[in-house]
Order: C-alpha cells, then sequence, then structure tokens
C-alpha cells in the first residue's frame, strides 16, 4: 500500500489582520519593552562598575587582612563573572529595547514590514530566555549531583573509609 502525500500551495499569501484592540495590546507591550530595555541598559553599566571595581576590593581586603579567605587574584575571577553577567543582561536589554522600539513605530505608522521585525527581535528575546533557563538548568542539576558526591564523600570519610 503507497501512501501519497498532497502539497497544498497556497495561492495567495496568508495575512493577519490586526484589530484595533490587538495594535494597542501591541503598542502598549512595545512601550513597556522599551522601558525595560533602557533600565537594562543602566543595569548593565552598574554591573560593568561594579565588575571594574571587584579587582580592587579583593586586591584590597587582602592587603587589610592577610588572613581573608579571599586570595587576592580572586577579583580577576569575580570581574571576569559580572562582566560575563552583563554581557548577558546587554543582549536581554537590546533584543526587548529593539522589539519595543520597533513595534511602537510600526503600529504608529501601520508598517507590516516593521512588525515583522519586531516580532523577530522578540523572538531572539525569547530564544535567548530559554537558552538562559537550558544553562541554568544544567548548572543546577551539576551542582545537586556535586552535592550528592560531597555528601556521600563526606559520609565514607566519617565511617574511616576513604575519599572518593
Amino acid at each position: 500500500m503507497e501512501i501519497t502525500e498532497s502539497h497544498l500551495e497556497p495561492t495567495a499569501e496568508p495575512q493577519i489582520i490586526l484589530t484595533d484592540e490587538a495594535q494597542y495590546y501591541l503598542q502598549k507591550a512595545g512601550q513597556w519593552a522599551y522601558f525595560l530595555g533602557i533600565i537594562g541598559f543602566i543595569v548593565t553599566g552598574f554591573i560593568v562598575i561594579a565588575a571594574l571595581f571587584a579587582g580592587a576590593v579583593f586586591s584590597a581586603m587582602a592587603k587589610l587582612n592577610p588572613m581573608t579567605p579571599y586570595p587576592a587574584n580572586m577579583g580577576v575571577y569575580m570581574t571576569f563573572f559580572y562582566m560575563l553577567i552583563a554581557a548577558f543582561n546587554f543582549f536581554f536589554s537590546l533584543y526587548i529595547y529593539q522589539f519595543g522600539n520597533r513595534i511602537k513605530n510600526a503600529i504608529l505608522y501601520n508598517n507590516t514590514q516593521e512588525v515583522t521585525v519586531a516580532l523577530g527581535k522578540l523572538k531572539s528575546f525569547f530564544k535567548l530566555w530559554g537558552i538562559a533557563t537550558i544553562v541554568v538548568i544544567a548548572v543546577y542539576i551539576l551542582a545537586f549531583i556535586g552535592l550528592i558526591i560531597a555528601g556521600i564523600n563526606a559520609a565514607s570519610v566519617m565511617r574511616g573509609g576513604t575519599q572518593l
């Protein structure tokens, strides 16, 4: 028995017509996205400033108290970590800002192509959010496994066994 697939070719390009209410919602969403993007850029700036001072803070702590549990070069790692957070925050802010800016203009000027570009920026924002979520979940799983291994190791040492 042969199965044949029939492919229907669309006769005309499908169109979505946005009602006035839908356009209003998109415009309001764009205003909030624009605001959140600007706030995100400001927060990114604060994170970068904190990253630049992290090295100096850890060095000063090591000089003031040589018995501090943090080595002087810990600031380099903290600077890297904060810069990584700033980079992620920048791209989140950029995508949401671009969506907000473009969707506001698209609704204002009734420009379908600009709506498409704006929704592409929104897709990029959610794609980045999804990737970040997967990474965080993976880190949580690895940390949980590490804690289980450390617990088993500690229990083994307490019973007089050897470390793993």
